[in-house]
């Protein structure tokens, strides 16, 4: 049987007593992966030369076909990045907008892209367009209805979460990314927290590109990501480090834009082989559920409401805090610090539409009881 909860915590190397419960943040890599990644160094540090310039190049495109076939692609439309917001960023710089153009995306987008999607418009003389998503959203139709509306014929790009970073809400991406090529503009995904949270299948959902990370839900080590690019897309697409393979093609100018260690990516399907060893479509289902549960919990016992509906989550849920007064960042670091050094919490915080909402994430190690008492140090407070 697999185990999951107290009996699948000694897989990571987590604290004793602390209940983790903000795997969304930045994952939590399992004690397998990283032996995976400690023996890639060990390779590659007995012979630097030989590992990197003739060992390489096919192990890296080997780990980039494994990651693909998992997420519903072709490995050469797929290359590694550092993360997400490094995927983004170098579709962003790929484009060529003129004055008057404009970037769409939701209001709920996360911080670093949208601050990458406005350097990109004011480098540009173009606009960034922001889509109102107020807290909490009914249903996906409004997501759809209120994206139509702010769509344009200067709508040059629009930029679509798969599931909200802060509202931890599943999007219609599909649907979006239709209503987007309708209306003329090109879509990217960011799927940072997608990958091995829900099951995917790239091709089908017909973006232009789709970013994601694989150290997050897919158990990969830290820092590994990727960029999938329709091959239409392909060609203008150049790293963000441009270097010797300029002008080779997708797939060789993103995999050596200089050394660095290239364990993490290596080791990618390592993670994606602990995913399914942990049971890979039943572990998400178990994880989903959990999650549901969490939100049902906490929003019950503090008398407050889920970000979105349920069918609009997946393994993560954020609830409104039963708070009032200041609903800013240094609020919300003083209540992360809070859970943190008192109750040995860790859960994610965040200040949105004047109001505090806390988000939890649900993954192997994690159990209902672990939310419960989230539930209690919350209620009972003071909370700060």
């Amino acid at each position: 049987m697999t185990p999951y909860g107290a009996a699948a915590r000694g897989l990571w190397r987590l604290a004793p007593g602390v209940a983790y419960l903000n795997h969304g943040g930045y994952g939590a890599t399992p004690v397998a992966v990283l032996a995976a990644q400690d023996e890639w160094r060990a390779r590659a540090e007995r012979n630097p030369t030989a590992f990197l310039s003739r060992e390489l190049p096919p192990l890296l495109r080997a780990a980039a076909d494994e990651v693909a076939a998992a997420l519903g692609a072709r490995g050469e439309d797929l290359v590694f990045v550092e993360n997400a917001t490094a995927g983004v960023n170098a579709v962003l710089r790929s484009l060529r907008l003129a004055p008057g153009d404009e970037l769409l995306l939701p209001g709920l987008a996360y911080p670093a892209i949208r601050n990458a999607a406005r350097f990109a418009a004011e480098a540009a003389g173009a606009r960034l367009v922001e889509v109102a998503l107020p807290l909490p959203v009914r249903d996906g139709r409004a997501v759809l209805d209120a994206v139509a509306a702010r769509l344009g014929d200067r709508t040059r790009l629009a930029i679509f979460d798969h599931i909200g970073s802060a509202s931890a809400l599943l999007l219609p991406v599909q649907a979006l990314t239709a209503l987007a090529h309708e209306a003329g503009a090109r879509v990217l995904i960011d799927g940072a927290h997608a990958p091995g949270q829900v099951a995917l299948d790239l091709a089908a959902l017909g973006a232009d590109w789709y970013v994601g990370n694989l150290h997050k839900w897919y158990f990969a080590p830290r820092g590994c990501g990727f960029l999938w690019a329709a091959p239409e897309a392909q060609a203008a697409l150049h790293p963000l480090a441009i270097s010797h393979g300029l002008g080779a093609g997708f797939a060789a100018e993103f995999d050596w834009t200089g050394t660095r260690d290239f364990s993490n990516c290596l080791a990618a399907p390592a993670g994606l082989a602990f995913h399914r060893r942990l049971g890979g479509a039943a572990l998400m289902a178990r994880n989903v559920a959990l999650a549901q549960d969490a939100a049902a919990l906490l929003a019950r016992d503090w008398g407050t409401e889920a970000a979105g509906p349920p069918e609009m989550r997946a393994a993560m849920a954020t609830v409104r805090l039963p708070v009032g007064g200041e609903a800013g960042p240094e609020r919300v670091r003083r209540i992360q610090a809070w859970l943190a050094e008192t109750h040995r919490i860790e859960a994610a915080v965040m200040a949105e539409g004047g109001a505090l909402w806390l988000r939890v994430a649900a993954q192997a190690y994690n159990e209902p009881g672990e939310y419960a008492r989230l539930a209690e140090a919350i209620r009972t407070g003071p909370v700060p």
